[in-house]
Formats: C-alpha cells, sequence, structure tokens
C-alpha cells in the first residue's frame, strides 16, 4: 500500500542487546522477590506508625536513625554506619490564623519552616492579596503595615514554588508585617501545605505561614468585594542550635570492582506533619529494600551498591552537602547515583542525565522492566540529595518518579500518611530500583563506555 506523504512510517524495533540477555533471570529473580509481598510496605508502616514525623533535629528523626542502622545490620548488609552531620533545628510550636473582619473565623495553616514567630499576643493587621511579584510591585504603596497573601494558583512545583521561597522577603522589602502564601499544590480538602524558605539578608524578617487554597480564594473573594480583611496571625515558631543527625548508609560490595559505587538514595527526614509516608520515607525504604533484594536473592554485583539515607533534605540539604564532603575522594568512581523523591504513584517512570551512552544503557536496562509497567526513561534525572555530589564529580543520575500531580496534593501536607500508598505501586517501586541499579552495577562495562 502506498502511504500518503508526510504520514509516519513504522519502525522496525532494534532487537535487544546481546549484553542484556544475561540480566534477564536475575531481574526476573529481583522482580518477583520484590512483588512477592508487601515486605516494603510494613516496613514503611512500621517507620512512620513509630516515630512519626522526622523533622531534623527531632527525637523522632534520631530514633528512626538508630533504628535503620540496627535494621541494616540485620538485615546483613554492609558497611552499615551513620555518617554524622550537623542539622539546623527549628520548631514549629503552637500557630494559628484567624480571620477578625468582616467576620471572625478561624483560617487554617502551617507556618513556613524557618519562619520566625510573632509576639506572644500574636500579629493583626489588614491584609492586601496579590496575584503574583509583578502585581506586588504594582500595588508596592498598599504593603507597608499589611500582611502580604500571594494568592498564586498552581501550575507546577518550579514555577509556583518561588512565591514559598522568595515571597516572604519580597513583602518585607515593601514594608509587610507578614507574608501568607497559597499552599503550594493543587487544590485538595483545605489542607495547607508547609515547607522552607530562606530570609534575604538585607531585609526585616516576618512571619510567614501557608494557607489552605479555599482559604485564599476566600480572600481573594473579599478583596473583590472591596471589604476589610484583617487577620490575627500568632506563631511560636523558633531557630534552636544545630543538632546531631546523620546519613544511614549501608551498601552491598562488589565482588570485582568494589570501588566503583552505585548509589542508590532518599531523604529521611521530613517535615513536622503527617508522618512523613510518601516524602520521603517510602523512597528511602524502596532505595533499602533494593539493597536488601540482592543480599537476599544472591545477587552480588561487581560493583557496590550502596543506599544512602540523606538527613536534612527538607530544611537545609546538610546531609547532601555532608555527602559530598565526606566521599569526595572517591566521587570519581561513583558510576550512578539515583535519588527516589517523587513519590510511587503510577504511572512510574526514571529520568536521567547524563552521556548519550549512558542514556542508551540506563534506557536498555529499562526494557526489562516493561512487565510492571517501569520501563519508562525521560530526559533528564537528579535530586536535591545527590545534587551536590553529582555536580562535583560529574556523575550521572537518575530520579525515580511517580505521578506528580498525585504527588504534590499530598506533599508537605498532614495527609502524608501511608495510607495514601498502595503496598504493590511501593513494591514496583522496590523492583525497578533493585533492577536498574543491580544491572548498572553489574554490567561489563562501567556506565557512559559502552556496552
Amino acid at each position: 500500500m502506498c502511504l500518503a506523504q508526510g504520514a509516519p512510517r513504522a519502525r522496525a524495533q532494534a532487537p535487544p542487546p546481546s549484553w542484556l540477555d544475561a540480566y534477564r533471570e536475575p531481574s526476573s529473580r529481583l522482580i518477583g522477590a520484590a512483588l512477592a509481598d508487601q515486605t516494603a510496605w510494613d516496613r514503611l508502616a512500621e517507620l512512620t506508625d513509630t516515630f512519626g514525623h522526622r523533622l531534623s533535629g527531632s527525637p523522632g528523626l534520631d530514633r528512626a536513625i538508630a533504628w535503620a542502622v540496627e535494621r541494616m545490620r540485620r538485615d546483613g548488609l554492609d558497611n552499615v554506619q551513620a555518617e554524622p552531620v550537623k542539622v539546623p533545628r527549628w520548631v514549629r510550636g503552637r500557630e494559628s490564623l484567624e480571620l477578625v473582619e468582616p467576620v471572625v473565623r478561624p483560617l487554617v495553616m502551617l507556618g513556613l519552616g524557618g519562619s520566625i514567630g510573632t509576639p506572644p499576643e500574636g500579629l493583626t493587621a489588614n491584609v492586601l492579596v496579590v496575584s503574583s511579584f509583578d502585581d506586588l510591585e504594582a500595588r508596592a504603596s498598599d504593603v507597608p503595615g499589611r500582611i502580604v497573601l500571594y494568592n498564586v494558583p498552581f501550575t507546577g512545583y518550579g514555577d509556583t514554588v518561588q512565591y514559598r521561597s522568595r515571597g516572604p522577603s519580597r513583602a518585607a522589602r515593601r514594608g509587610a508585617l507578614g507574608a501568607l502564601v497559597r499552599s503550594v499544590g493543587p487544590t485538595g480538602l483545605r489542607t495547607p501545605h508547609t515547607g522552607g524558605f530562606s530570609y534575604e539578608p538585607d531585609v526585616p524578617k516576618i512571619p510567614a505561614a501557608a494557607i489552605a487554597v479555599e482559604d485564599a480564594e476566600q480572600l481573594q473573594r473579599m478583596q473583590d468585594r472591596r471589604e476589610p480583611i484583617r487577620v490575627r496571625l500568632k506563631m511560636e515558631a523558633s531557630t534552636l542550635p544545630d543538632a546531631d543527625s546523620a546519613n544511614v548508609v549501608g551498601e552491598i560490595v562488589g565482588r570485582e570492582r568494589p570501588g566503583e559505587v552505585v548509589v542508590v538514595g532518599c531523604h529521611f527526614d521530613s517535615w513536622d506533619v503527617g508522618t512523613g509516608a510518601i516524602d520521603d520515607g517510602g523512597g528511602c525504604v524502596a532505595a533499602w529494600e533494593a539493597v536488601r533484594l540482592m543480599k537476599a536473592t544472591g545477587l552480588r554485583p561487581r560493583r557496590t551498591v550502596r543506599a544512602v539515607l540523606f538527613t536534612n533534605e527538607e530544611n537545609g540539604l546538610r546531609g547532601g552537602l555532608a555527602y559530598r564532603d565526606r566521599h569526595r575522594a572517591e566521587l570519581a568512581s561513583h558510576v550512578l547515583m539515583i535519588e527516589a523523591d517523587l513519590g510511587f504513584f503510577p504511572p512510574l517512570a526514571f529520568g536521567f542525565t547524563g552521556n548519550d551512552a549512558a542514556r542508551a544503557t540506563v534506557t536498555q536496562v529499562a526494557t526489562l522492566l516493561e512487565g510492571i509497567d517501569a520501563g519508562r526513561v525521560g530526559p533528564s534525572g537528579s535530586g536535591a540529595d545527590i545534587g551536590p555530589s553529582v555536580e562535583a564529580g560529574a556523575i550521572p543520575s537518575m530520579s525515580f518518579n511517580g505521578d506528580a500531580r498525585t504527588y504534590f496534593m499530598y506533599h508537605h501536607t498532614p495527609a502524608d500518611t501511608i495510607d495514601r500508598i498502595e503496598p504493590m505501586d511501593l513494591s514496583r517501586a522496590v523492583a525497578a530500583l533493585s533492577v536498574m541499579a543491580y544491572v548498572v552495577a553489574d554490567a561489563p562495562q562501567r556506565l557512559g563506555e559502552g556496552n
């Protein structure tokens, strides 16, 4: 038959490379072990039920770190240790937000991590609602003495998070007494999203909080009707001296090239709301299980595979920086770093950043995961914790990603609990991470050098 001009032509699918054949049975073994039961989900349940939230410097994080070290050793992983890290310690305290004019009504809020507190009696002021930084500047003369609310709809985390991270200081520069941010996430069930930010050094520090999307929209409607909006914000937030913490490390040492390392990482800390199951206890359990399964199934790759549970991703990145500094001399021997910090809601996929030869290899490896619908490799992949090491060592990097739309529904909220995660979704993530890490670690050629 004749194809019309411009119609796409069918492409013959390239046959799989011969080197991959040796990994079909080990991959099936890992996938089968991961899917056989809900061991990963049960371990995540134990973590979150026992220790709750794990904000940096909190007793919950300290106890969880000790538990992870003990459990990794019980699992038989090699070289298990807690590598010391100093972390910031921010304490939320009691907090509230109340609408006092034109009606009296409580509003749902969460203070932003790192915020200062208010006076004990609270901060009472009129609210100015703005829709962007440009809108703030256009209304600069209205800002002094008010609390600024950024009512910016969520269009994507990268686009919208700037109003949380930069908004308080931008408002303070124009004379605001406080800052409120419409929660950075899709519309939920009147659920606020916390998160970190940093004060600019040359402007006053003002208290800052996130409010639920529905409450932000209510205040917007009131302003549109030209009604006076007055609120009372109370926050006991404070920053204490840095605390002792640690990155947890456990590995399976390579049988031929133990100095070459594949890292599978996550962050073990969480915000102090919910129990940090999605962000990022599940990522830690998946990374940990990926290494444990190699041990349990009798697979020891040529190169070392190392699980790293990083501390202090949420409000400081001290764990990622400490790993880079502690392991700087061996970064050139890191073959690949993978981070799991975008949940496990289907569809599952990897992102990859590296040279063309390395991309070709991980794309071939991903074909082994098509049976569990986790065989996609996207255009870029890294992570906050592995980022410092990846940059310093020019290391290929991957992210393991779930459906971001669902992930950001629960991100940094009290609703981040294990109930949101299906056991089989977590098991599929373990399977995907274990296969990718094992095959890259065991491949005849180092990643990026071709096979």
